[in-house]
């Protein structure tokens, strides 16, 4: 169940001298808590701007509120559904990312999500008849999408339903960035749930060191594996200890298979991606989290655009290239690491 949007908003605002100012939001929103610090001469100006944003995206991408676009897409009966801007180029986003992937992110999943219970909590192993009848109506290339001068239509066969919950968090730190940046702000951090987009670097000039969170010890926020010194950019982890319930001594997580209906059984327990676009960088780390580690790396190499932090079941660390120098493990880690090469 979502709250009132702006229920939780604190503001907080820090004088930091030579006119610049940090303010810092905590909201609510996505379902997900979410902490928006700007460092600005109008920074509290600056947060509210991005927190109004945030709110106008859930308004319009929640697949459970009545008011949404893609509740009225997913309730269409098969009839076009004039779209805003931001759905029509998540959407997109979407459907390209599942083209490159081969469909290892499909945001037509949402009747096999629903069916394991990760959108009410009421948590059940469904049936392989079950299952088999719901994969039918997963398939992202049967999504129409018409863009025009005059706007944007989106046409949904008959028994589909779109999702975007692996790819909105995403898209919203990365408009939000943009809007930053417009309004001149050259340094903040936003944190939106597992999601960090950045603009710049520290007040300070230093690299933004994000820590990558130990799966082996969830309830632990403390436990990393290591952490990520980035700039001006967005970060990303996916794992399968962030939602999951047991059953039977199985544990079954959130991120689901879209070739089997199942939670995803690669042999990864996290993946981390870093990238420019927060939107690809949601995504990616869904997508690859279902690849597993060989097919993810070699989708790096091919694809490139971004780097990956790939955690193994295992205890085995894969970290590409470009993240050699930016990643420091942690001092008491038991995990093996490796650098892949391109």
């Amino acid at each position: 169940m979502k709250r009132a949007l702006f229920g939780g908003l604190a503001l907080a605002l820090l004088l930091t001298g030579c006119g610049t100012q940090s303010s810092e939001a905590q909201i609510f929103a996505m379902n997900t808590f979410m902490t928006l610090t700007v460092h600005s001469p109008h920074a509290r100006e600056d947060v509210k701007a991005a927190t109004a944003l945030i709110n106008q995206l859930d308004r319009e991408l929640s697949v459970t509120r009545p008011e949404s676009e893609v509740w009225a897409l997913n309730h269409a009966d098969g009839n076009p559904v004039e779209v805003s801007s931001d759905t029509a180029a998540l959407l997109k986003a979407a459907l390209e990312l599942g083209e490159k992937t081969s469909g290892a992110l499909d945001v037509t999943l949402y009747p096999v999500v629903k069916a394991w219970g990760f959108t009410t909590d009421e948590h059940q192993v469904p049936g392989e008849e079950t299952l088999s009848a719901l994969l039918e109506g997963v398939d992202y290339s049967a999504v129409s999408l018409i863009e025009g001068e005059d706007g944007a239509a989106v046409t949904l066969p008959q028994g589909i339903e779109l999702d975007f919950g692996a790819l909105a968090k995403g898209y919203a730190g990365e408009v939000c960035a943009d809007l930053l940046r417009d309004s001149g702000v050259t340094s903040a951090l936003l944190r939106l749930g597992g999601n960090i987009q950045t603009i710049g670097a520290r007040p300070d000039g230093k690299p933004w060191m994000i820590g990558v969170q130990d799966p082996s010890r969830p309830d632990d926020p403390d436990a990393v594996l290591g952490s990520l010194a980035i700039v001006d950019q967005a970060a990303v982890t996916s794992g399968g200890y962030q939602r999951y319930f047991e059953q039977g001594g199985v544990r079954y997580w959130h991120i689901i298979d879209p070739s089997t209906g199942s939670p995803a059984r690669s042999g990864l327990s996290s993946v981390t991606i870093v990238a420019d676009s927060g939107t690809l960088c949601d995504g990616l780390s869904t997508a690859l989290f279902v690849m597993g580690r060989e097919k993810a790396l070699d989708f790096w190499r091919q694809e490139g655009g971004f780097e990956a932090v790939l955690v193994e079941d295992s205890g085995e660390v894969w970290i590409t290239a470009g993240l050699s120098e930016a990643f420091t493990p942690a001092g008491e880690s038991t995990y093996t690491l490796h650098i892949a090469e391109a």
